[in-house]
């Protein structure tokens, strides 16, 4: 798709686009979520508005990557389809559909004794009885009457609860979780200490497991749980308590953990955090390692496919990069390589009789693009070698970015390979501003394809793990 120019005003108008409204005229089931909706064909995506939430990936946003995630367009397209397009659609917009109030938040009521919560806790999760008495003597932790969850409160600066987080004491299959309605998530269940210090976990139970881990002077510091991987409830504890400043994040030991990890430091980074630690549990998250430590089988830690993912293409280019560094105009290769390209991805989709001619074209333009780089930096007497290239690459990859389809992600490559041939066919003697300017965009477009060649890899992985699946499922009937 050619290059398309917005206002600010319409991009306000496509990104506002109340997704209710968008879903169910596109003839999708939606199923009443408490104030959310959650979408029948995927049922990990809930929508709200104009915002949608993928809780399988902790991943989400408005009405414009949303129809880019799940409707495969570009940015240009998404934008255009929101605004109605050729059809002259026109979505309802979030302004005219207003939420309903907030229910005004109040704790369930507290059932006369812990007898239930003291024993799930103790004996189920292997948390120490002392840690768990301390906080119910300062009333953060009570059994509710009706369900005899065990109830984790969240106060404010002045003692007021705030948030209250439910978990089901039930001892067979998967534990019930879930906020009481009204809940505050910047007031979420937490510990304030004095030092300088604060550990950051995903849940209360996380939190309750590596104190009891690491109990030394354990209430000195603070702690705090996010109620997920959002920041909010951090961000309020570091704005209440200006002697915070040594953050240590303490998430889950899987993909999404990972992600929340280079999100929450980019945050953090924003505010002028800068001592910043990740602590990763040895299995999924600190519970396991504590059922471990108490000799039951722990759910084991999973890494990121992307970060495990990056090295292993970094590696097979520097290979590629030694191989093309005689040709004689690296430029050309990599404007014949893209023009090779093209025609095998202009639909957004690769043909299965394609996809090792696509991926050769776009390991070819990566290594084209770090050569080119390098030549930049001799030019300009700063002379770098391609091992220091590739590590700039990794240090600038952030997984939690690395969002999109494959349309998209061609976009990108087409986007950076315009704006190079720009810069270099104009006219006129480049400066060293412009030079340098030059040297990040192919460092970008490097970047950009190592991003779509793990895509396309780890889709290629996915279907290949499915039909494995599916052929055992047919020898086993």
């Amino acid at each position: 798709m050619a290059y398309v120019y917005f206002t600010d005003e319409q991009k306000h108008q496509a990104n506002t686009v109340d997704l209710v409204d968008f879903l169910q005229r596109q003839g999708e089931q939606l199923v009443r979520s408490g104030r959310e909706w959650r979408w029948k064909r995927y049922d990990s995506v809930t929508v709200r508005g104009n915002e949608w939430f993928r809780h399988s990936r902790k991943e989400g946003g408005c009405a414009i990557d949303f129809v880019q995630q799940f409707y495969d367009m570009s940015f240009p397209e998404a934008v255009c389809f929101l605004l109605g397009g050729e059809s002259g659609v026109e979505w309802n917009q979030t302004e005219k559909s207003a939420p309903p109030p907030r229910k005004a938040f109040a704790l369930p009521e507290e059932n006369y004794d812990m007898r239930r919560v003291f024993a799930y806790l103790i004996k189920q999760r292997f948390i120490d009885r002392e840690i768990i008495s301390f906080f119910a003597h300062e009333k953060l932790i009570y059994e509710d009457s009706q369900y005899h969850n065990a109830v984790f409160v969240g106060m404010d600066e002045n003692s007021i609860p705030r948030h209250a987080h439910k978990l089901g004491t039930y001892t067979k299959g998967d534990s019930y979780k879930g906020n009481v309605e009204g809940s505050d998530p910047k007031f979420s269940f937490h510990w304030s200490g004095n030092s300088d210090r604060i550990y950051v976990f995903e849940a209360p139970v996380d939190m309750l497991s590596f104190i009891t881990l690491y109990p030394r002077d354990w209430q000195e510091h603070s702690y705090v749980a996010l109620d997920g991987v959002t920041e909010h409830a951090l961000l309020q504890q570091l704005r209440q308590n200006t002697e915070l400043r040594k953050v240590f994040l303490c998430l889950d030991h899987d993909a999404a953990g990972i992600e929340a990890n280079t999100r929450l430091k980019d945050i953090l980074s924003e505010y002028n955090y800068i001592d910043v630690t990740v602590i990763q549990s040895i299995n999924k998250d600190w519970n396991e390692d504590l059922k471990a430590k108490n000799g039951m089988p722990p759910i084991p830690s999973e890494e990121h496919p992307k970060i495990t993912l990056f090295p292993q293409v970094c590696a097979k280019l520097l290979v590629l990069c030694e191989k093309i560094s005689v040709s004689r105009n690296i430029r050309y290769l990599l404007k014949d390589t893209y023009q090779a390209l093209e025609p095998m991805v202009s639909t957004g989709k690769i043909i299965p009789e394609n996809e090792e001619s696509v991926r050769e074209c776009i390991e070819y333009m990566a290594a084209c693009s770090l050569l080119l780089t390098k030549e930049l930096c001799r030019q300009m007497e700063h002379p770098v070698n391609t091992d220091k290239l590739m590590k700039k690459l990794q240090t600038n990859y952030s997984v939690h970015k690395d969002r999109g389809g494959l349309r998209s992600r061609l976009e990108d490559i087409r986007g950076d390979m315009t704006e190079i041939n720009q810069m270099i066919d104009s006219s006129g003697i480049r400066t060293e501003t412009d030079q340098k300017q030059l040297g990040g965009v192919y460092l970008r477009l490097a970047l950009n394809c190592i991003r779509t060649e793990m895509f396309i890899e780890l889709e290629f992985q996915a279907l290949q793990q499915k039909q494995e699946k599916e052929a055992n499922m047919r020898l086993s009937m």
